[in-house]
């Protein structure tokens, strides 16, 4: 296995390991809601790794909706110079079991997902994405703490919110 440097600061193993830590959180997030099977959250991680590694990837929201109304929800955003934050351990991801809720993933793309990105990478990508109209403001929900998650210069910076 080989690893090519995507900057002078981080390499595509720098976003593997990142995005390893975003996948706990998922799995964690899904196994204590019961809203999303294991499955379909390798579906998530594979394309949100794949978005990542190309450049692609601006931030991801996973929210816990119940009877339309959110629950819990998190945002991780992408920070390529993050040599100055420390990486937390997953972990703190347990949300309240709701089996009849869902958990809604939105991403946000970086300007260079443009039409020819977009149609290059479709073959590739395992979730249909379609354009969404969600308000992921969470203004209905309280703010408080999060975690940072680095390898090399590559993070995520997760926020939280809860009712």
């Amino acid at each position: 296995m080989s690893t090519v440097t995507m900057t002078e600061s981080f390499t595509t193993t720098d976003v593997e390991n990142v995005v390893r830590r975003f996948q706990a959180d998922l799995r964690m997030f899904a196994d204590s809601s019961g809203a999303m099977s294991q499955e379909k959250v390798g579906d998530y991680v594979h394309d949100v790794e794949l978005l990542a590694k190309k450049g692609y990837l601006k931030s991801v929201d996973v929210t816990l909706l119940h009877l339309g109304t959110e629950e819990k929800a998190a945002r991780y955003t992408v920070d390529t110079a993050s040599g100055g934050i420390v990486s937390d351990r997953p972990g703190d991801a347990r949300w309240p079991y709701l089996p009849s809720g869902r958990l809604r993933v939105v991403v946000s793309y970086t300007a260079a997902y443009d039409a020819s990105a977009r149609q290059a990478l479709s073959s590739r990508l395992r979730v249909g994405w379609t354009k969404s109209y969600d308000d992921t403001s969470h203004a209905g929900l309280s703010g408080g703490g999060g975690r940072s998650y680095v390898s090399g210069a590559y993070g995520l910076k997760r926020e939280d919110w809860s009712k």
